[in-house]
């Protein structure tokens, strides 16, 4: 059996991937106020600062209501997270545009500051955590297992801090294609006409930027060079192979988007959905292109319910939190700490998809340069 490693704990790990991204708080916490933990719970920084989780359970529950933003159920499983979390502790979530971008996240923190229905809690990419934490909009908490947190992938303060990642991944329909691809190499065969799509816009969706980057990492490109990737994807287009519909499970399940670049467990999570609908679903990392990632947690500065958005981050990194994420087919960061206390789900474990080799991650300043590399020549070149 080939090695499943979990994601290398580095430093640099702080700075991989980018996501849907949102914004939040300064380091006062911010003016966020609820009917339960009112300006207390906004500038709370920890349980402990509220009374303990006792008291933190209660106002939330006092508040009734979390507001999250871009968090699609079928997204490393974050529709057990949701209704768990709510029936956990009677509180009702409100799920606003679950198909969202990085920047639908980002806009409405600004526009709909100090509103009610503004987003409470992020699900967003290192490099806009830190943008956001740059712009005093991510509201600074340290959950009750902060310490095993690795350093290199949590802001010393909590702004942000990782919390589950995979790695790119080419998911194949092999009930429409005969031969799925095992490499970025095998997506510029003819045989693969109109079919190779990746998960959104690579200026705007952190899974279709590190699925460029993957493609660079095969072609000759490093982590201070994305531009191979988009050069790749350019002959992509140019033999006439790729596809620039969006991918959802519903463009998989009809053949539209046959070949699907995104995270492994997004991927592997259709697969047992898919075989109950007849279709061959097969999930391969590329041998040429091992690129992996984290996406990460904050809090607005500006929630509307900051007792909820507090408690919601302790769900996230609690154990049941964790092995839900787990379930989903994709590492938590807490793994290797649940490993060695032996409170990891061993089955979701072993279902993890087969990984050969070490990522690499990207620094925050080599995140930063691709950035402006893939913002300056994508839609130019490629959607344009």
């Amino acid at each position: 059996m080939r090695p499943t490693p979990t994601l290398r704990t580095a430093t640099v790990l702080a700075a991989a991937t980018l996501v849907l991204s949102a914004c939040g708080g300064g380091d006062d916490g911010g003016s966020g106020s609820g009917s339960g933990g009112g300006t207390d719970a906004a500038g709370a920084r920890s349980a402990e600062d509220l009374g303990g989780m006792d008291a933190l359970v209660e106002a939330a529950q006092e508040e009734g209501t979390l507001n999250v933003i871009a968090l699609p159920r079928d997204w490393a499983n974050y529709g057990e997270m949701l209704d768990t979390f709510s029936e956990k502790y009677g509180i009702e979530i409100d799920e606003a545009n679950p198909t969202g971008s990085s920047q639908d996240e980002l806009n409405a923190v600004e526009s709909q500051r100090g509103q009610d229905r503004a987003p409470d809690v992020l699900d967003l990419g290192t490099a806009f955590a830190r943008q956001a934490q740059a712009q005093d909009l991510l509201a600074p908490y340290q959950v009750e297992t902060w310490d095993e947190i690795p350093e290199g992938q949590k802001d010393p303060e909590g702004h942000w801090y990782n919390d589950y990642g995979g790695y790119i991944s080419i998911g194949c329909n092999a009930s429409v294609i005969a031969q799925c691809p095992t490499s970025f190499e095998q997506l510029l065969d003819p045989q693969y006409a109109g079919q190779v799509a990746l998960n959104g816009n690579p200026t705007q969706a952190a899974a279709a930027f590190a699925g460029v980057w993957a493609a660079s990492l095969a072609n000759g490109g490093d982590l201070d060079d994305i531009g191979p990737g988009i050069d790749f994807f350019k002959q992509v287009k140019d033999v006439g192979n790729f596809n620039p519909v969006e991918i959802t499970p519903a463009t998989i399940q009809s053949g539209e988007t046959p070949l699907s670049i995104d995270w492994d467990y997004l991927n592997a999570a259709q697969t047992a959905t898919f075989a109950e609908q007849g279709v061959d679903w097969q999930v391969n990392v590329p041998s040429d292109g091992l690129f992996g990632g984290y996406y990460s947690q904050a809090i607005s500065a500006y929630a509307p319910h900051p007792a909820a958005a507090r408690l919601w981050q302790e769900f996230l990194y609690s154990d049941e939190g964790q092995n839900i994420w787990l379930r989903g087919g994709a590492r938590p960061v807490r793994l290797p700490a649940m490993e060695e206390a032996g409170t990891a789900d061993a089955e979701a474990l072993a279902a993890l998809p087969p990984v050969e080799g070490t990522a690499d991650f990207p620094t925050q300043e080599q995140e930063s340069a691709a950035q402006q590399v893939v913002a300056t020549r994508w839609n130019q070149e490629i959607s344009g």
